[in-house]
């Protein structure tokens, strides 16, 4: 595995509870990363993020 892959994932504790829906800032970190890989290209997987980044810009308040 590349390390400079996993250098921005934030350390997670795994003792602590999850919430059960994202914070705000989580959902539009998701966000960001779905669109990125909607850019990516014309595949099943950045047709498939297009998808998901679209539903989810619809249930989360605006970041401003």
């Amino acid at each position: 595995m590349n390390s400079d892959a996993t250098s921005v994932v934030p350390a997670q504790e795994t003792t602590a509870p999850r919430l059960e829906l994202l914070a705000h800032d989580e959902a539009h970190d998701l966000l960001r990363l779905l669109q990125l890989i909607a850019a990516e290209g014309l595949d099943e997987l950045s047709e498939e993020a297009e998808w998901f980044a679209r539903e989810i810009a619809a249930r989360i308040p605006s970041e401003s």
